[in-house]
């Protein structure tokens, strides 16, 4: 057998270590993991007390985490290595319940690069044990080439502030201003709850024009999160119903598994329809979806962004809306939690500004204004949460 090929700065296998209460799990989850031949399995442990006493000898890259454990659960686990400056990259792992999307949500907050749900209702072990393949071996290898060891913050800093060389990549000359923009279209993935609070906190309903979101979620995470962004901003989000219409001032969320389109109206910014169409880049719902149905409803009367996620879904939904006049915001690989979705528009030449997380809401009201003829309003102080952050 031929070695595994460099996966890390330093050229060695990913070193994993799987915390979970369940002897069956922590098995079923490393026997998964070591299949993989750039990966290894240097650890389990049944807690996160456990774990924390292994860290220093085992320098794992990854850790994969259970919420609901025994003596120390993965929400204190996360505190605790926040508290220790430990930044090494956490996965959650979650059920499909309300109670634990909530909780995946606060592990997010609290420094979890990501999560992937345990498999129900999916009719065999092999394909359940697939689906958690598919979508956990991507993520550790992802997590593991920006943070290749036990890192202090600054350390961390440091390493991840010093990429590969590569292509620079430069916007597109923004496009002359439209007679309005009727409706902003966000497109997200992994980290994008942490980059949406950031949007809607700092975005204000002033600019009078509704939002359509797909974040890559699945079913009932996505209902906690709008509840959440409703709860952390002005905006009130929800999880869209089909026929829901568009308000200004309004968010709405693709719910889990279902993809979300736009119609049109004759008058005002139309409605929202949902179907459970094929998956597109492995995806329901997709952002190449919604874009494709706003390029048709709105052209260049719509903007888009795009942020922090892996893979490529967006990419072709912005070609189309470029194509029809629309504008295209890109996040900056800088503050992504995976340059993935706006790596590839960006490269493309499609994004008009690529944009650090904290400039995307400025960006956005400067365009809706400009497009109204109006002037952009003052700076303002973000607005009080009703939830702790």
């Amino acid at each position: 057998m031929s070695a595994p090929g460099p996966t890390t700065a330093n050229g060695k296998r990913i070193r994993v270590l799987v915390v979970d209460d369940s002897v069956v799990i922590r098995r079923i989850v490393s026997d998964l993991i070591d299949s993989d031949p750039d990966l290894q399995v240097v650890g389990t442990a049944q807690n996160g007390r456990i774990a924390l006493s292994k860290i220093e000898q085992l320098q794992p890259h990854v850790i994969t985490l259970d919420i609901e454990m025994p003596e120390m659960d993965g929400l204190a686990t996360l505190r605790e290595l926040r508290n220790r400056r430990i930044r090494i990259p956490v996965i959650m792992f979650s059920t499909l319940t309300a109670r634990a999307a909530a909780a995946t949500l606060d592990a997010l907050s609290l420094g979890a690069a990501d999560y992937v749900t345990k498999p129900s209702n999916v009719g065999s072990t092999d394909l359940a044990m697939e689906r958690v393949r598919e979508d956990l071996i991507p993520k550790i290898k992802a997590f593991a080439r920006r943070a290749p060891g036990v890192m202090s913050a600054p350390a961390l800093s440091r390493a991840v502030a010093r990429p590969a060389a590569r292509a620079v990549v430069r916007p597109r000359p923004a496009s002359a201003p439209t007679s309005r923009i009727d409706v902003v279209a966000i497109g997200t993935s992994t980290g994008g709850p942490n980059a949406l609070e950031e949007v809607f906190r700092r975005l204000p309903t002033s600019i009078g024009v509704p939002v359509v979101v797909v974040q890559h979620m699945p079913t009932v995470f996505t209902k906690i999160l709008a509840d959440r962004l409703s709860a952390k901003s002005s905006w009130q989000v929800h999880e869209a119903t089909n026929g829901m219409r568009l308000e200004p001032g309004h968010a709405y969320i693709a719910p889990g598994d279902h993809h979300m389109v736009v119609e049109r109206a004759p008058l005002g910014p139309g409605r929202v329809l949902l179907n459970q169409g094929p998956p597109e880049n492995s995806c329901r719902p997709s952002v190449d979806v919604l874009f494709r149905s706003v390029a048709a409803a709105h052209g260049p009367a719509s903007l888009a962004v795009v942020m922090t996620g892996m893979g490529q879904d967006g990419l072709e939904g912005c070609k189309l809306l470029v194509e029809r006049g629309a504008e295209v915001l890109a996040q900056d690989e800088a503050t992504s939690v995976v340059w993935g979705m706006p790596g590839y528009v960006s490269r493309a030449g499609l994004a008009s500004e690529i944009l650090a997380l904290d400039q995307i809401p400025a960006a956005i009201e400067r365009r809706v204004h400009r497009a109204a003829g109006l002037r952009p309003a003052s700076p303002r102080p973000l607005p009080e949460t009703r939830a702790p952050r």
